[in-house]
């Protein structure tokens, strides 16, 4: 049974496990999909312990989460689920079923519409509260440069965290 934790406390393990990969989940009505992240922040934001998550425009979740109400972020233990995180964030959920083909199991999250990943020890699962499209005149011309040449910019997604948990 998961036990709820306070977000400060694991914080540091989602930040030290980011760069390495993180699962954004979301369902949208009937469509569900998962994908890698590897940039985010959590913080203390309007009274409220916020994850911020960063989709791109291209990919097919941002196709859902541009519509949901929320999202989970599971976070796999230092070093586990390599290959699936992988295959979660080279291939797009337009074309398979990143479930099924990364072996992963979309379980029913405790606050939340959208599920978590089983397989995951750490889960935050969030309610959106506020997105903002990235403005490239505003942002500082080398990060632009390399991240950016092509024009693909991110939408930031801030979610107040409900929930909280590591999983047996």
């Amino acid at each position: 049974m998961p036990q709820k934790l306070a977000y400060e406390e694991y914080s540091q393990q989602f930040l030290n496990q980011l760069p390495k990969g993180a699962f954004l989940t979301v369902k949208e009505g009937n469509r569900l999909n998962t994908m890698t992240i590897g940039w985010g922040s959590i913080g203390y934001i309007w009274a409220k312990p916020m994850l911020m998550v960063m989709v791109r425009q291209s990919r097919y979740t941002h196709d859902l989460i541009k519509e949901a109400q929320d999202f989970s972020v599971s976070v796999p233990a230092l070093g586990e689920l390599k290959k699936p995180l992988t295959a979660a964030g080279t291939k797009s959920g337009r074309d398979i079923d990143k479930f099924k083909e990364c072996d992963l199991t979309a379980q029913k999250a405790k606050c939340i519409e959208s599920p978590v990943i089983k397989e995951c020890d750490l889960i935050f699962e969030c309610q959106l509260v506020f997105k903002q499209v990235m403005e490239p005149e505003t942002l500082d011309n080398a990060i632009c440069g390399k991240f950016y040449s092509d024009n693909d910019f991110h939408i930031m997604y801030y979610g107040e965290i409900l929930a909280c948990y590591q999983q047996d």
